[in-house]
């Protein structure tokens, strides 16, 4: 069974819904200095705040559960449970239009493989664009998918550990509608199958470079040689 929400368009049009919601609101940025990090990043995290508190009510009728209070380790910040008992878990990631290459952790290769073993279980993004312009926010695009939806070529494993699944550009996503979750977990396999051995061949790097500091202080005359007496820390 697939995901009615998903496969048959309805987070398209939540997509649709979620960018007209926002836009009805209207940001007025008060303070800070325009067009700094910060006040972008206030901009997002005021967008998200905004989502947070409202989606579950834009969901109507396909949401039997809500939560904006989501724990997993930071996983997400949203979760709803749809009509159909699909259980989503939903990331809000915002990017501002007009700026350079902007990357964007998703979730890690570990946390999603373990969430997948769930044929129910939904990692969800979504994807806000705005646009500043003196005072005013505007949101430019909404794309609501889960992860699965995303073209691998957009993608890439980054980063330490088990792997960051990134977006590599947010000036360039691209969704392939009604995906195949199990064509795309094979993808990530090999994505992440031929990410580690870079890994390891950076330990062996470390490794070789700490045995040649070893050598180099083996071979040293020790000019610091010699007994220090011992100072007791008692009184």
């Amino acid at each position: 069974m697939k995901s009615q929400f998903y496969y048959h368009g309805v987070s398209r049009l939540m997509a649709s819904l979620i960018k007209a919601y926002l836009n009805d609101r209207r940001i007025e940025i008060v303070g800070g200095g325009i067009g700094t990090t910060r006040t972008t990043r206030m901009i997002g995290a005021t967008l998200k705040s905004l989502l947070r508190a409202d989606l579950g009510v834009l969901l109507g009728h396909w949401c039997s559960s809500y939560s904006s209070d989501v724990v997993r380790e930071a996983m997400a910040d949203i979760a709803f449970t749809d009509s159909q008992g699909f259980h989503s878990v939903i990331a809000v990631k915002t990017y501002r239009e007009g700026t350079q290459f902007s990357r964007r952790n998703l979730i890690s290769v570990r946390r999603l493989a373990r969430l997948y073993e769930s044929d129910t279980d939904v990692f969800a993004l979504i994807l806000i664009r705005f646009s500043l312009r003196g005072r005013d926010v505007s949101v430019s695009d909404v794309q609501f998918v889960p992860i699965e939806f995303l073209d691998w070529r957009c993608l890439a494993i980054r980063s330490s550990g088990w792997g960051q699944i990134q977006l590599m550009d947010s000036n360039d996503i691209r969704v392939v509608r009604r995906n195949s979750r199990k064509a795309w977990m094979l993808q990530l396999c090999d994505a992440a199958l031929a990410y580690y051995p870079r890994g390891i061949g950076k330990i062996h790097d470390r490794i070789e470079f700490i045995r040649s500091v070893r050598s180099a202080w083996e071979a040293a005359e020790d000019k610091w040689a010699g007994q220090i007496p011992v100072v007791s820390s008692r009184g």
